[in-house]
């Protein structure tokens, strides 16, 4: 790169990132070498190490001493917040896990859901209502948006024997997220599919993802009284 400015370790970070989320490198592929990257982008092999090291820390690549640096089969992007994939989330905590797919439609997405993406335009939307059990017992009701434009595959995806939760953690780690927690009282859908009475308190967490700009889902997960948020961590 004589005579142009040499590439900082952000850049490189994310010019690897980008084909991580492109899918040029597919989860479980072996990225070429630090010395390698370093020739093709013309810097030096210090700032690959550099950018290698917090792909590694925001839970994209997996890197061994000796066995090189493999992109992540569950990434696990650190913005601000862990998303579980919640099946193993169940297994980790000793039970057994199960899943049932409510309700799977294509329709407009309401108003507070292009809200959320910050979306002024109608826009029409992949809209999957799940339950997942562990021990045959409620444990997380999810309400879930997926920007099919976005995300085409999942059209293609059996959502009754794969979870989006875990087809999207697989498939589409996202670059930006925002989350918050809020407190409701059981009441409808949530009181019905999570066993509850009416009235109960139930913690929400809702996600909100990106690829770039581009929004990838959002999610309301509706916890079972009981669900401890450090599972989450």
């Amino acid at each position: 790169m004589t005579g142009q400015t040499r590439l900082s370790w952000t850049d490189v970070r994310d010019t690897i990132r980008t084909r991580i989320l492109n899918r040029t490198y597919a989860p479980g592929d072996k990225l070429p070498r630090d010395e390698d990257i370093a020739i093709e982008l013309g810097c030096a092999r210090i700032t690959v190490h550099r950018a290698m090291q917090d792909l590694a820390l925001t839970g994209l690549v997996e890197r061994k001493r000796k066995g090189g640096t493999h992109v992540r089969t569950d990434p696990v992007t650190r913005a601000t917040f862990d998303i579980p994939i919640t099946r193993r989330e169940v297994e980790q905590r000793g039970s057994k896990y199960g899943y049932q797919l409510i309700s799977r439609t294509l329709q407009d997405a309401p108003a507070s859901v292009l809200a959320r993406f910050g979306l002024q335009q109608p826009t029409r939307m992949l809209h999957v209502k799940a339950l997942h059990l562990a021990d045959n017992r409620p444990y997380i009701f999810e309400d879930r948006w997926i920007d099919s434009s976005v995300s085409p595959e999942i059209l293609d995806v059996d959502l009754t024997t794969e979870s989006a939760n875990e087809w999207l953690v697989h498939n589409k780690p996202y670059s930006r997220l925002d989350v918050r927690f809020y407190a409701i009282n059981a009441k409808g859908e949530s009181a019905q599919h999570l066993a509850t009475p009416a009235g109960s308190a139930l913690l929400v967490i809702e996600r909100t993802t990106w690829i770039e700009q581009d929004p990838i889902t959002t999610v309301q997960a509706y916890a079972a009284p009981g669900y401890q948020l450090a599972a989450l961590n």
